[in-house]
């Protein structure tokens, strides 16, 4: 799965759950102490998309508090605005809750400029690019939107609605749908060696230490180091093999965890390629630092690289967080729903995307938005029985 930023990840601790989100390994905790002392955190990093529409974008403090929302979804990214397209098309009133301060979820905290394969009719498609078009998708039935905003608790009422509570307000509705991702979720640093303390670069993150790119120019003309073995790591350095000097990718094995087709262009470009190789220290200077010290672990031989610029792709650090309280059964570190119908062991409450699980499940953006149809659908026929689970086509109306 091209666009879910396939990363290598350092083995986690025996007792934390190791969950494969479409290739990509993350590994979800409970502790976290993990996710505060990662250099940046994604879930409070507001979103910059200066070309995301901003039209029928209905602002919170213009709504009636005690309204109720016939579906109320949690998270905006590409499989949350899906779903409020579909629940709008059902003819119900719709809020999206994001914890972020702009739409578009993990695809715009991880990679907007990234390429997307694997999404159908698009042979290849940017990552801001998507986002815009599922933004514009989304909105055009007019739901409300509240930015900023985690929710924290569900309550279940006695009438069979829901209340769901954040720092900053109380949302009720009559169905909720859970597309908040993989949750809170963090890069993982460098490893720590006897003569390197990794955390030493987190004044450096942003400058010269990158775990996400969002700017391909800030890499322009630079000598640039990119650490990991997955499609992340391995597809940033042919997006940046024309903008940067020079290139060199390093990997603790010779086992890739990027797509057989990336590996081989990487391998036939101008990418200085080197397996069985990891970062042991960081030569700091008044401005930063401009070489960095690499060891062939096999061998334990040291050489510096002259390199002014890094790119850290060594997979993530989740939690789903107050979710797994909030009475819905919880399985690999996410939610467990009917593969049918993405209902969750609550009545009226559906969960969709990366967070939910069941038998065969594929993270894919395409599988997303297949299971918000599904539980828009599932939604609407839940707060009002008489109507069809499936109204029919889209070109038919």
């Amino acid at each position: 799965n091209k666009n879910s930023g396939n990363d290598d990840v350092i083995k986690p601790r025996p007792d934390n759950e190791k969950v494969d989100l479409g290739g990509a390994t993350v590994e979800v905790t409970d502790d976290k102490e993990a996710l505060r002392l990662s250099p940046s955190e994604v879930h409070v990093e507001p979103v910059h998309a200066e070309d995301m529409p901003k039209s029928h974008l209905h602002l919170h403090h213009a709504e009636k508090p005690e309204e109720i929302f016939d579906c109320t979804i949690i998270g905006g990214g590409t499989t949350g605005l899906f779903a409020a397209f579909y629940a709008g098309m059902r003819e119900m009133s719709v809020k999206i809750i994001d914890s972020l301060g702009e739409l578009g979820g993990q695809v715009s905290a991880l990679y907007p400029e990234k390429n997307i394969y694997d999404v159908g009719g698009f042979p290849i498609i940017r990552g801001r690019d998507l986002v815009a078009g599922c933004v514009e998708q989304g909105l055009q039935f007019g739901p409300t939107v509240c930015l900023s905003e985690k929710v924290e608790h569900l309550r279940h009422e006695t009438d069979g609605t829901y209340t769901l509570i954040s720092q900053k307000n109380e949302h009720r509705t009559k169905t909720v749908i859970i597309a908040a991702g993989v949750g809170a979720f963090a890069p993982r640093q460098l490893p720590s060696t006897p003569e390197f303390d990794s955390s030493s670069l987190g004044d450096l993150v942003g400058k010269q230490v990158f775990y996400f790119v969002k700017d391909q120019e800030q890499f322009r003309d630079k000598n640039l180091l990119i650490v990991g073995g997955g499609d992340s790591a391995l597809d940033w350095a042919l997006h940046l093999e024309s903008v940067a000097r020079e290139i060199t990718l390093i990997h603790r094995r010779d086992k890739w965890r990027a797509h057989e087709d990336t590996v081989k262009k990487v391998l036939s470009s101008s990418v200085k390629v080197r397996t069985f190789t990891e970062v042991c220290q960081v030569d700091r200077c008044a401005s930063g630092f401009k070489q960095v010290t690499i060891m062939q672990n096999k061998t334990g031989d040291k050489s510096t690289l002259d390199v002014n610029a890094m790119i850290l792709c060594l997979g993530f650090i989740a939690n789903i967080g107050s979710i797994k309280d909030w009475g819905v059964v919880i399985e690999d570190g996410g939610v467990l729903v009917d593969a049918g119908t993405m209902n969750t062991s609550l009545p009226g409450v559906f969960a969709v995307g990366d967070v939910a699980r069941y038998p065969g499940k594929m993270n894919l953006i395409a599988t997303g938005f297949a299971e918000a149809a599904a539980a828009a659908n599932q939604a609407k026929h839940f707060i009002d029985p008489q109507s069809k689970v499936f109204p029919g086509h889209s070109s038919e109306k």
